[in-house]
């Protein structure tokens, strides 16, 4: 009787912990989609960044570029 009801808890014990794998296995494909969906936001935000400071130093050279050309004409 014993090896009966080891074998038969053993077999419910497989059962749950393969019904719990495959949550798991659920779940870790969730949390793939939603790195991937941050991994496009922070592309973007990337690119922003990047034409943004790219305007920042052409309007930097552009003042530095008026500047010269002020100082050229007064001298």
């Amino acid at each position: 009787m014993r090896s009966t009801w080891t074998d038969s808890r053993l077999d419910d014990l497989k059962d749950r912990v393969d019904v719990r794998f495959d949550e798991m296995g659920g779940r870790i494909s969730e949390l793939s989609s939603r790195v991937d969906n941050q991994s496009d936001r922070i592309d973007s935000l990337q690119h922003a960044i990047i034409v943004g400071g790219g305007g920042l130093i052409a309007a930097c050279v552009a003042v530095l570029a008026a500047i010269l050309g002020l100082i050229a004409t007064q001298l």
